[in-house]
């Protein structure tokens, strides 16, 4: 249905960063448990859409969680283990800094597109309300802390959150705008199969005069052995997706 699986999968490896970014940092207790929690709901999320994605979409999701889960976040493990030992925990927090922002922006794309059809369908209410929450309650948390790091991205998060507040209740009365809508992987490939029954009623009325017989039309239409087939092909072809024949006369 148009979703993609790149939000999980970048939530996904944003949750194993901050994972280890507690365990490096030590007595961070609350970074363990929220982010251990994270990193088993996205792995579901990316588990069902594996199930049911296409062939296509499975394998773009296989190869995000190689280059990302996999081979970038070892890259990072091994350089804070082994080369950056003094200033590890530094160097992490500031890559979790640098994902966290980028994963706070991304709701931005919802953002255009309210104001683009001044709809709130795809922005609920409670989500943008408890985002906000968050950013607060994290904000508190790395102020109290005194850590940059986990203060840093919730300063974007919170004013992405009233953004998102305002942008609601200035559209939430709105008359939407239809817009088309694109969804790429679910394409219906459309053949028309047309039979020329003039051409073929013509030969019929023909080999009728011939044999000097008089039968009526509808007669004619039911014996009539389609002589021309019209196919008309759409300008899109994916032999991934269903082909939908229709038989036009």
């Amino acid at each position: 249905m148009g979703f993609q699986s790149l939000p999980y999968v970048v939530a996904l490896f944003a949750a194993m960063l901050w994972l280890l970014y507690s365990f490096l940092k030590t007595n961070a207790f609350l970074l363990v448990s929220i982010n251990s929690f994270g990193c088993i709901i996205e792995a579901i999320y990316i588990f069902f859409y594996l199930l049911y994605a296409s062939k296509k979409a499975r394998i773009h999701t296989v190869k995000l969680l190689a280059s990302l889960n996999i081979g970038l976040f070892s890259l990072i493990f091994l350089l804070a283990l082994f080369v950056f030992n003094q200033h590890r925990v530094g160097i992490v927090g500031w890559i979790c800094v640098a994902v966290s922002v980028c994963v706070f922006a991304a709701p931005l794309s919802i953002v255009f597109k309210v104001v683009r059809t001044r709809s709130v369908e795809f922005m609920p209410f409670g989500l943008s309300f408890f985002l906000t929450v968050s950013a607060i309650t994290w904000f508190a948390y790395g102020l109290f802390l005194k850590d940059i790091c986990i203060t840093l991205p919730n300063v974007i998060g919170f004013f992405l959150g009233l953004l998102q507040m305002l942008l609601y209740g200035l559209f939430r009365n709105a008359k939407p705008v239809m817009e088309e809508k694109n969804l790429p992987e679910h394409v219906i490939n459309i053949m028309m199969l047309g039979f020329d029954f003039q051409k073929c009623a013509s030969k019929n009325e023909t080999s009728q005069d011939e044999d000097k017989k008089d039968v009526e039309e509808d007669d004619n239409m039911e014996t009539c052995v389609p002589c021309e087939l019209n196919v008309e092909p759409c300008t899109q072809v994916n032999l991934d997706t269903p082909i939908l024949v229709i038989c036009t006369p």
